[in-house]
């Protein structure tokens, strides 16, 4: 009885130990994993701020004026203009009271089960 306990128990201890071992390979090779991950993230940061840097430089306008000038005449390139922009006595007034009507028969439309983006894009024909 004792033999056959004695002959399981390192059965089982054998079990065991390679089952550490096993564990202590795939922990290692986790670690030389995230060792790599962790560079390769650092290589792209870097690589990233030399980017930022090099647009900082090309945007700055006194490299993009020189190229502006030599293209200007092709390019029909001229100064933005306040104009160009609109003015607020061009935006529409808001109504002086809700649309209560409009409200109420959206509300009608969506308890019945109707959806009124559908309808709007199959009358543009989107859908």
């Amino acid at each position: 009885m004792i033999r056959r306990l004695n002959i399981f128990l390192i059965c089982t201890s054998i079990v065991m130990l390679v089952g550490v071992y096993m564990l202590k390979f795939s922990i290692e090779g986790t670690a030389s994993e995230r060792t790599g991950l962790i560079a390769h993230i650092s290589e792209q940061e870097d690589e990233l701020s030399t980017l930022k840097a090099d647009w900082a430089v090309l945007n700055q306008p006194g490299y993009i004026e020189p190229i502006v000038r030599r293209h200007q005449a092709e390019l029909a390139i001229d100064q933005v203009q306040q104009k160009q922009f609109g003015s607020f006595a061009d935006l529409p007034m808001r109504p002086a009271e809700p649309d209560t009507q409009a409200m109420d028969a959206l509300f009608q439309a969506i308890d019945a089960g109707i959806d009124p983006i559908d309808a709007i894009l199959e009358l543009e024909g989107i859908e």
